[in-house]
């Protein structure tokens, strides 16, 4: 596997349109590789920021998540929430990176992935490529952050294993292996965090992936997401105090 950091040039919100950014940035894409682009570029070509100076950081945060712990009730002062059913801190909002606003996730991600991966295959004329909308979090227990797909598009998010046999021929029960998170990971250690100014990465030589010819259907992005009740840490989720959102 191959990952290579594509500069662009600097988005402000409403600068540029995404399709149009990623041709503009990327020379060629070669079939069966994966493009990653950051959720908040995304969001600044879709014009989905706020000016800071209008609008107060908590009541977005609880607005724009589906259930929520208050930042009163964390040790760092932060807002643990959910949000299309993952768990991350303020609800996906940023501000670094914005000049002056609070970027949030793109209104429908999924849809912000299909779109892109509808405009790569026709500008550049490849049948098979993958697209992944990647953001930065935090996970329990360990310390800094790390990429993870909210969404993807043009390959399978997840390859079941259930059937296969380890080097000692014992049937694989569980194994399941989250391909789009840790394409993401890669990408975004790559990326960088901070003034690269490189939001887009190529991945190349990815022998694992399945790609496809179609944008997910339903069945399929149900098949990779858990719900929190059925969820291996389901009893540590469901005893926490969620807030619903606010509208």
């Amino acid at each position: 596997m191959r990952v290579t950091a594509v500069k662009t040039r600097i988005v402000e919100a409403g600068s540029i349109d995404i399709t149009e950014l990623l041709a503009e940035s990327l020379k060629e894409v070669p079939e069966r590789s994966v493009i990653a682009i950051t959720s908040k570029v995304v969001s600044l070509c879709e014009g989905n920021a706020l000016p800071v100076s209008e609008y107060n950081k908590d009541e977005l945060i609880e607005k724009e998540a589906d259930l929520f712990i208050p930042r009163s009730d964390s040790k760092y002062s932060v807002y643990l929430t959910i949000k299309n059913n993952m768990l991350v801190p303020t609800a996906g909002i940023d501000e670094s990176n914005t000049n002056g606003y609070y970027v949030l996730w793109p209104k429908d991600p999924q849809e912000s992935a299909n779109r892109c991966w509808e405009f790569v295959r026709k500008h550049f004329g490849i049948k098979h490529v993958g697209i992944i909308i990647t953001d930065s979090t935090s996970n329990p227990m360990r310390l800094g952050v790390t990429g993870r797909s909210i969404a993807s598009c043009g390959f399978s998010p997840v390859t079941f294993k259930i059937g296969h046999t380890d080097l000692f021929g014992r049937p694989l029960r569980q194994t399941r292996i989250n391909v789009a998170d840790a394409l993401a990971a890669s990408a975004v250690l790559v990326m960088g965090e901070s003034d690269e100014q490189t939001p887009v990465a190529l991945i190349e030589d990815l022998p694992f992936a399945e790609f496809s010819d179609h944008v997910p259907t339903a069945e399929q992005l149900k098949a990779w997401s858990v719900e929190m009740e059925d969820d291996l840490y389901a009893h540590l989720l469901t005893r926490m105090e969620w807030k619903k959102k606010k509208d």
